[in-house]
């Protein structure tokens, strides 16, 4: 496991680098680039997006034959790390949640023709996508087996009814992937669904205010009233639809966590800054032991979660499927960020809680972490199983649990 950059991810990784700087960061210090959700605003996102594909750095996950870099997952997390130094980064280079899972399963699972209708458009960025997995109450959320929304087969084709909420993006989406049951097999009931918007029996009950800062598109409630979708439509096939959650599932929190970790170091560079000038009682807070103690605990769970990241993709680049290893770096990442903004935002004080820095946006974002995707106590049952069945082997550097 060397984890030595390639010169060719290290050059990524340093235009990546200088392009956040000279053409992103400096989009978040006015109020007027932000919508009404504390995003940036579209116009100014399809600028990005031409700078992006004009530097060579655009989709970085997905396949070159569809428009993509074709990166290693490895790659993504160079990759991603930087691109998310902004908070507006991985918008740029399209490869935000949900497009980015949406596209990785696209690409893993759909034939050539439903590469060239569903994955392209996203790839091209003409589109927005969403994933409609997640069930209000006594649906499926981190146990998918709980799912209520059906697919009952008539004719050529599956007709849907159900309910899901806290979908994201889907206020802006155009291509959806749906999860539904389709039997009561424990293992093959469920199916994964491709819909367009335009298509009819279906509705966006509210778009759910949240905390915030939201996607484009928010997290949205949706009911499904007879939503009709033809055979081809379906990824993989009938009953493989929990196969295709564990496919986006997997490497989409990883990449959650790629970003984070580009977020973290942004709040340690925003309080490293103030600290190096701001005095009181005849020092520089930078040269007081509490203020480097606070520095050196986040500096030290930052690289810890880069090196858990960087071993969770490499194992999935290598076809293992990284379960204990994902869980364990999302876990840590999403500790590591709520406490990088935490201690930023006290090292500004008054500053940092205020809307002068983006701290207070990152806070907010960052709380968020530790539920999306699976909440932190489910990752940590998910741990404490493999270590129930593996015993001292749960600690092995070998690459087993392929796909």
């Amino acid at each position: 496991m060397d984890f030595t950059l390639s010169p060719e991810l290290e050059d990524i990784r340093v235009r990546t680098r200088a392009f956040v700087d000279e053409h992103v960061i400096p989009l978040e210090s006015d109020p007027k680039n932000y919508d009404d959700h504390e995003n940036l605003r579209l116009d100014l996102v399809r600028m990005l997006n031409t700078k992006a594909k004009d530097a060579g750095l655009w989709a970085p996950q997905v396949p070159k034959e569809w428009g993509g870099m074709g990166l290693p997952i490895t790659g993504w997390a160079v990759m991603y790390e930087e691109a998310n130094r902004s908070i507006f980064g991985p918008l740029a280079f399209n490869c935000s949640a949900p497009d980015d899972g949406n596209m990785n399963l696209i690409a893993r699972t759909g034939t050539d023709q439903q590469k060239e209708k569903w994955l392209k458009p996203i790839v091209d960025g003409k589109v927005r996508s969403a994933f409609a997995m997640t069930e209000p109450h006594p649906g499926g959320g981190s146990d998918p087996g709980m799912m209520k929304t059906m697919a009952e087969k008539k004719g050529d084709k599956w007709v849907i009814r159900g309910r899901k909420w806290f979908i994201t993006g889907a206020g802006h989406a155009e291509h959806f992937i749906l999860i539904a049951r389709t039997s009561d097999d424990p293992r093959r009931g469920l199916t994964a669904f491709l819909y367009h918007r335009d298509q009819p029996n279906w509705h966006i009950v509210r778009r759910i205010g949240i905390m915030g800062p939201e996607e484009h598109g928010g997290h949205c409630e949706i009911s499904y009233d007879g939503l009709e979708v033809p055979e081809e439509n379906i990824l993989l096939g009938v009953g493989d639809g929990l196969r295709c959650t564990q496919i986006r599932l997997g490497p989409a929190r990883l990449t959650h966590t790629m970003r984070w970790l580009g977020l973290s170091k942004r709040c340690m560079e925003i309080a490293q800054d103030y600290v190096g000038y701001r005095e009181g009682f005849g020092i520089k807070l930078a040269d007081r032991e509490s203020v480097q103690i606070k520095l050196g605990q986040v500096a030290h769970q930052v690289q810890i979660g880069r090196l858990l990241v960087m071993h969770a993709a490499w194992k999935l680049d290598q076809g293992d499927r990284a379960r204990k290893e994902v869980s364990m770096a999302k876990v840590s990442v999403a500790d590591t960020l709520h406490n990088a903004a935490d201690i930023a935002i006290q090292l500004n004080g008054a500053r940092g809680y205020s809307k002068d820095t983006i701290l207070e946006w990152i806070y907010r974002y960052a709380r968020a972490a530790r539920l999306v995707d699976g909440a932190s106590e489910v990752h940590n049952m998910v741990l404490a199983r493999f270590m129930k069945q593996e015993g001292l082997d749960f600690w092995s550097w070998s690459a087993g649990n392929r796909v």
